[in-house]
């Protein structure tokens, strides 16, 4: 009997960790289209990708762990040591601080997944012992309360409403899934079900109010993953409720729970905290099919993307500012909004705030609703925001950061904004988008590829090896060539294919305009085109796939809405947006540059600390005799003349000290 049982436990253990190896495992969801390729699946070889993830696993992972286990910087994992009773002192840092660190072992676990270097191993191993030991017998762990309780004997929780106690919990349980998926342990793992289990708990027995005290609802993400992990129905449940609720008692705008979830129409408010509430939801909707969710996520996808979000996938226009959405349904009532998404085409330059975190919400965001619907459209965002307004968050060598992300700097602008300064690699008043920022930068080679019934998509490219498995159990290895995004040329070669026609999905990015496509040296009669993928079948190992994306620099204009940039253009080649930037232009104000609508701009590679990127150079005007001290206005200046300028990724720029910056730049017709 004994060998029995061991056998059948045996089989659901295999079954199980097969089936749950994806970054966000859709692979179970019914009402998801896609479900991610193991979290392990893609390794990068060459090009800018495998650069980037060099650098992460050299410089941003090690700068990262050295800082939030430090003692004398950021108190991060030393509160979970004060916490369990292994040294002494106050809680020191934000609320947030224990989802930072949560963040920070999820970097660890993804990078890990790539390397199975085991110093990673030991050294998580080694912190989640001391979370183990810090977290209450009933599953509560969140340091702050819990080191504060030792001292004045209290029990309070989830009592202050602007508390992150749910979005620690959130983050917590994503690293715990994401940990477990790469190294089959569930040493994490076992903590948040303890958490989890303890807000089933709490929140069956909480007061409408306390209910609603979950300010960036990272948890929505995070109990909807530990119910993919478990399979255990009561988590599903819970989220489903903690939806349910939303706007049921007072809320705020800022906080977009104002009004229940599916009674929303727009977006007004922090926009970190609204883009991981439809990041949750969507997930949600991925198990239940409710499509009073999905009704909702499609509005407010909608008005994100064509009224209110920026030319770099950037999210969140204000500092602050002040909601008048409450008036339609409660007169007199206007909130203090901060953070913000503003009013729509309300999309500043200098002041544009855009948190590093809510363009990270964007992509998590865009993700999952890639995976419901098959709909590339959600890839082009994705994309956009991963390579402008995500990457714009760190520097070149990956161990300095932005808070904030406008889309124009000066040195002479008479404001003091708060976080600006140039690149930091401690951001003391908030540092959340640091360990956020890595742990995306550490993950993106899950977003590369998605499995359906229908086959394979390849939703972005770089070079990388795929060695995954399809739907029905077959194996299959592929290997892509290429340059992007600095060209358009891709080599998709088939190493291993099962016996039977596998059907590869080809995503053409928005942004292009005409492609070539040959396989195996021939152009093929036809492939279908359908919601932004061509699709065709391949037959067997050695099956070379060739995609040629054109990829000339364009220019961009905005909605005559947005003030801001009107008579202006940007200029955008593949998924980059370029800038213009001081240092290339020296002794001159970039602000005077003009771009004629007829500019021809030549790509030319160039480094930038150490880093790859290809910029642009090109004539333009520039004006003269722009002196505006003590002016506010004069007549108009004509008087311009020739000058070579060259535009760099805007994501690589403040890489060579303060400077001058600006995206958008007046056309000269």
């Amino acid at each position: 009997m004994k060998k029995i049982i061991l056998v059948y436990c045996s089989i659901i253990f295999c079954a199980f960790a097969s089936a749950q190896n994806g970054l966000v495992n859709t692979m179970q969801s019914p009402h998801a289209k896609l479900n991610s390729v193991g979290i392990s699946d893609v390794q990068w070889t060459k090009g800018f990708w495998a650069e980037r993830f060099a650098v992460c696993k050299d410089s941003m992972v090690p700068h990262l762990w050295a800082t939030y286990t430090s003692k004398d910087m950021c108190y991060a994992f030393q509160n979970f040591r004060v916490a369990a009773g292994l040294d002494s002192g106050r809680f020191r840092g934000p609320s947030f601080h224990d989802g930072d660190f949560y963040k920070t072992l999820e970097a660890v676990a993804a990078l890990y997944a790539s390397t199975k270097d085991k110093k990673l191993d030991a050294m998580m191993d080694d912190a989640i012992a001391v979370i183990a030991k810090a977290q209450k017998e009933d599953g509560y762990i969140y340091t702050k309360s819990i080191i504060e309780q030792k001292k004045n004997g209290k029990g309070e929780m989830f009592d202050d409403k602007l508390s992150f106690e749910a979005y620690n919990f959130g983050h917590l349980m994503t690293a715990a899934c994401v940990h477990h998926r790469a190294t089959g342990k569930t040493n994490l793992l076992n903590i948040a079900k303890k958490a989890t289990g303890f807000l089933i708990t709490f929140y069956n027995n909480a007061t409408p109010e306390q209910a609603r005290n979950a300010i960036c609802p990272s948890h929505y993400m995070g109990i909807t993953e530990m119910y993919r992990t478990t399979r255990d129905k009561k988590y599903l449940g819970l989220v489903k409720k903690l939806i349910d609720i939303r706007g049921t008692s007072e809320g705020s705008d800022d906080n977009s729970d104002r009004i229940p979830f599916r009674q929303m129409t727009a977006i007004n408010g922090h926009a970190v905290r609204a883009n991981y509430l439809f990041a949750g939801v969507a997930d949600v909707f991925a198990e239940t099919g409710d499509s009073t969710l999905l009704h909702t996520l499609d509005l407010m996808w909608e008005n994100v993307v064509n009224e209110k979000m920026y030319v770099t996938g950037g999210c969140g226009a204000l500092y602050d500012g002040l909601s008048l959405e409450g008036i339609s349904y409660k007169p007199d009532s206007i909130q203090k909004i901060q953070q913000a998404y503003g009013k729509d085409y309300q999309l500043p330059n200098k002041t544009a705030h855009n948190e590093t975190c809510a363009n990270i919400g964007n992509v998590l965001w865009n993700w999952r609703m890639l995976q419901l619907t098959g709909q590339a459209k959600y890839a082009d965002v994705l994309e956009l925001s991963l390579y402008n307004s995500v990457l714009s968050g760190i520097s070149m060598d990956g161990n300095k950061f932005f808070y904030t992300n406008p889309l124009a700097t000066a040195k002479d602008y008479p404001y003091d904004l708060r976080w600006s300064g140039g690149r930091q690699k401690y951001i003391s008043k908030s540092n959340c988008c640091p360990p956020n920022v890595i742990r995306t930068i550490a993950e993106v080679n899950n977003y590369m590829y998605s499995i359906g019934e229908k086959g394979l998509y390849i939703n972005m490219y770089g070079g990388n090896i795929l060695n995954t498995e399809l739907h029905d159990g077959t194996k299959l290895k592929l290997e892509q060539t290429t340059n992007y995004p600095w060209d358009g040329k891709i080599s998709v070669v088939l190493k291993e294919t099962p016996v039977k026609p596998v059907t590869i999905h080809l995503r053409i990015p928005g942004w292009c305009k005409s492609y070539r496509l040959k396989v195996n040296d021939k152009t093929p009669e036809m492939y279908g085109r359908k919601d932004g993928y061509i699709s065709g079948n391949v037959y067997k190992a050695g099956d070379k796939i060739e995609l040629v994306l054109d990829m000339p620099a364009t220019l961009l204009e905005s909605n005559p809405l947005v003030e801001e940039t009107k008579n202006q253009v940007t200029v955008k080649r593949g998924p980059i947006v370029y800038c213009l930037e001081s240092p290339d232009l020296p002794k001159q104000n970039i602000f005077n540059v003009l771009i004629p609508a007829n500019i021809k701009l030549q790509a030319v590679p160039m480094k930038i600390d150490k880093g790859n990127v290809m910029a642009l150079t090109g004539e333009a005007k520039i004006l003269q005799n722009t002196n505006w001290k003590n002016t506010l206005y004069k007549e108009v200046n004509t008087k311009t003349t020739p000058i070579k300028i060259k535009l760099i990724p805007y994501y690589a720029w403040a890489n060579r000290g303060h400077t001058d910056m600006t995206v958008w730049m007046p056309l000269l017709r």
